[in-house]
């Protein structure tokens, strides 16, 4: 601005000598000193302008900026106070509330048939997850899984039906009038981006009552993210550990990785304040630990096309002495589980997370699965295991379609077929099927279902389930009572369950 008006000053100088020859020289002197003055004048008011305006600026950003600074910078630590609280002093909840219709239909050998129409229940899973750093994390589930109102059913007193629902590996499974909230689920698990120094295996470990229900198989129908387990041999609740190591960077080999497991399904101890003062101390009158050791395998997952192994060994399998009439009436002898044998399983699945590649938009978005399953019994002293002394062995098949429903895109449909030998028994007791455990079937199994999704929270299924056996025992233990005899007159030869529910997930 300065040399604008200066520039300006000598213009108008100049023009007054070339313009005004009457003006004498000495005039011309004074017109230019005037105008110097001015200028210094000017010269004078815009310094001091410009040193207002540099305390202004300095002022407001000495104070009004260091102040706000302030504001800032103290919300920000409130701010990290409150994450830091919520995050590591707080366990955050999710919530999964089903309300649920079933209707259940048997048809017996004899041509009888037997049902009901209506069997409502609510369950309730409360998720838990509390993480304190970055390598260790806790993950839990509460459950309540219940009949409508009260039920006589486990009342011996009042004439109910010796059962096993409330057996620890199906207690969460099975629902019944109990008002309790039960644990599903309590492990902690670590993580480490590396083992023993070697950054190209990553791998995690877990204890305690594991999430070994709802695993790779059933999932699909149950609209839910995978457990551990595959399904198609396991489907118990279980106290035990894990380990998984990623091997996928060490090998080269597209998403392999393998899991070690162990656990108790049943320990053998006298309780607190025994009788005999022996407390803890095992119990001679009654049936020995069962435990169980396994391996997964993933030797292949490229995110689209997976191959999934599994193998696990169980010991001391549990059941009941007694005999079966030529009506198929089971007698228990004692009333109490024994010991009798151990029993092998193994399964190969193979999974496709689409069909193709560009196909077309309904293939991209199917999932089709298939797998194989056996199971080896060893009996124990010259036990009947299944009704037989000999070690026998069991088959099972398995097929089935996740697909996008047609009609809209907020729902999937699905289809599935199983098929089961003679020996078939796999531990899949906790399988959420009220007409009994389809994947345990010694016959063969279809099943349709159709899930939507109403709102962000709320969603709805519908399923049917059809089992029609050649065998009876399919959903007994490892006992006289779970052999595989020919159906009888009164033996379930067919059965049938609707399901429809509503679930809230958030």
């Amino acid at each position: 601005m300065k040399k604008t008006i200066i520039g300006l000053s000598t213009a108008v100088a100049l023009s007054s000598s070339l313009f005004a020859s009457d003006t004498s020289n000495n005039e011309m002197l004074k017109q230019i000193q005037l105008l110097k003055k001015q200028i210094q004048m000017l010269e004078t008011k815009l310094n001091s302008n410009e040193t207002k305006v540099s305390n202004l600026e300095k002022s407001f950003t000495d104070k009004r900026f260091t102040k706000l600074e302030k504001t800032v910078d103290r919300n920000s630590r409130k701010i990290q106070d409150v994450k830091a609280h919520d995050a590591g002093d707080n366990i955050k909840w999710d919530i999964d509330f089903r309300t649920q219709y079933d209707n259940v239909q048997y048809k017996l050998g004899n041509g009888k048939k037997v049902s009901n129409e209506a069997i409502f229940s609510n369950r309730l899973w409360l998720g838990m997850k509390f993480q304190a750093d970055d390598n260790s994390i806790f993950y839990g589930t509460l459950s309540y899984n219940k009949l409508f109102g009260d039920n006589r059913a486990d009342i011996m007193s009042d004439g109910g039906t010796p059962n096993n629902a409330n057996f620890d590996w199906v207690t969460n499974e099975a629902a019944t009038n109990d008002n309790s909230l039960k644990v599903k689920e309590a492990y902690w698990l670590y993580k480490n981006d590396s083992f023993l120094g070697n950054s190209d295996v990553s791998w995690t470990v877990s204890v305690g009552r594991r999430p070994s229900t709802d695993g790779l198989g059933i999932n699909f129908r149950a609209d839910q993210s995978r457990k551990s387990a595959l399904s198609h041999t396991v489907n118990v609740e279980f106290d035990g550990a894990s380990a998984r190591f990623n091997l996928d960077k060490i090998t080269g080999v597209s998403g392999m990785w393998l899991k070690f497991c162990a656990g108790r399904g049943l320990t053998n101890a006298k309780l607190r304040f025994s009788a005999d003062g022996l407390d803890y101390m095992k119990d001679g009158d009654t049936s020995e630990n069962v435990d169980m050791a396994g391996v997964i395998l993933v030797p292949y997952d490229d995110g689209q096309y997976s191959i999934h192994m599994n193998y696990a060994k169980a010991w001391n399998l549990i059941g009941m002495e007694g005999s079966i009439d030529n009506k198929g009436n089971a007698s228990p002898t004692t009333g109490k589980f024994d010991n009798f044998g151990d029993i092998q399983l193994a399964t190969i699945m193979f999974k496709a997370w689409g069909i193709g590649n560009g196909i077309s938009d309904f293939l991209d978005d199917t999932t089709v699965f298939a797998s194989y399953a056996m199971s080896k019994t060893s009996p124990d002293g010259g036990n009947a295991m299944l009704g037989s002394t000999d070690s026998e062995t069991g088959h099972s098949f398995w097929i089935g379609a996740n697909m996008p429903c047609p009609i809209t895109d907020s729902a999937r449909v699905g289809i599935e077929w199983n098929k089961g030998s003679k020996y078939w028994r796999p531990m899949t007791y906790g399988e959420d099927t009220m007409a009994g455990s389809k994947i345990a079937a010694r016959g063969t199994a279809w099943e349709v279902y159709r899930n939507q999704k109403l709102t962000d929270a709320l969603s709805f299924s519908l399923r049917y389930t059809h089992i029609k056996y050649d065998y009876a025992g399919s959903n007994g233990f490892f006992g006289d009572l779970g052999e595989p005899t020919n159906i009888r007159d009164n033996n379930v030869e067919e059965a049938q369950n609707i399901t429809a529910n509503v679930r809230y997930r958030f």
